[in-house]
């Protein structure tokens, strides 16, 4: 299988952005269908997947985008990509669960992409459940993408009971082999047409074995030979 690229992208740039960018793209677009005006909250948006999933829930029409991450630094870096507020995981438990709930309360969360599970992922359930009789709340779409804070969640049974949370997966499986090509068929195209804040290094294919584990943050390793 081959896909042209179009003008304005270069082979390293192409070579670097598809993977993270189709653990958003496709997860808004084939797993969430995520529609213009709807918000979202990114767990896990200081790496640089979730970087690029701010820009991208922008660029497909987001009211609102919520980073959540741990780095300030590029939190802060986050507002310039687009994010309308950011949350830090660092805070205590109680905290970070009424920051969540401040969000869902004041502006309403569509969708949740989660690139980490384990903690932020239980504590963005629980703010997500409603006590007592009230209005139905509104459809969430919660969309596990990845795993980096932990394999495993304690899950409430009155979490699903009490709000219209959907849990999604997004990933080989979950979305067949042709929507993912198209889906990075269809980036490739917006991508072209106005560039995405991506940043590359390319270093030769001989250190690759030095440089896999590097900790240099929001950079994507393009390897040549």
């Amino acid at each position: 299988m081959y896909l042209p690229l179009p003008d304005g992208i270069s082979d390293v740039t192409a070579a670097g952005i598809a993977n993270p960018a189709m653990s958003s793209w496709v997860a808004l677009t084939v797993r969430a269908k995520f529609v213009a005006g709807e918000s979202a909250l990114i767990l896990g948006a200081t790496g640089v997947a979730g970087q690029l999933a701010v820009q991208i829930a922008k660029r497909l029409g987001a009211r609102r985008v919520i980073a959540a991450g741990r780095n300030a630094q590029a939190l802060e870096k986050l507002r310039e990509l687009g994010a309308d507020a950011t949350i830090s995981l660092d805070e205590e438990h109680e905290a970070l669960v009424s920051a969540f709930r401040r969000e869902w309360a004041e502006a309403g969360v569509d969708v949740v992409l989660d690139y980490l599970w384990g903690h932020p992922a239980e504590s963005a359930l629980e703010a997500i459940s409603q006590k007592g009789l009230q209005i139905a709340s509104s459809r969430i779409c919660f969309i596990q993408i990845g795993e980096s804070a932990g394999h495993t969640i304690s899950l409430r049974a009155d979490a699903l009971r009490s709000s219209k949370v959907e849990l999604l997966g997004s990933g080989f499986g979950s979305a067949s082999l042709e929507q993912i090509w198209q889906a990075l068929g269809e980036f490739f195209t917006v991508a072209a047409q106005k560039p995405f804040q991506f940043e590359t290094r390319i270093a030769p294919l001989r250190e690759i074995e030095a440089l896999w584990n590097s900790s240099e943050q929001g950079v994507r390793l393009v390897f040549q030979p």
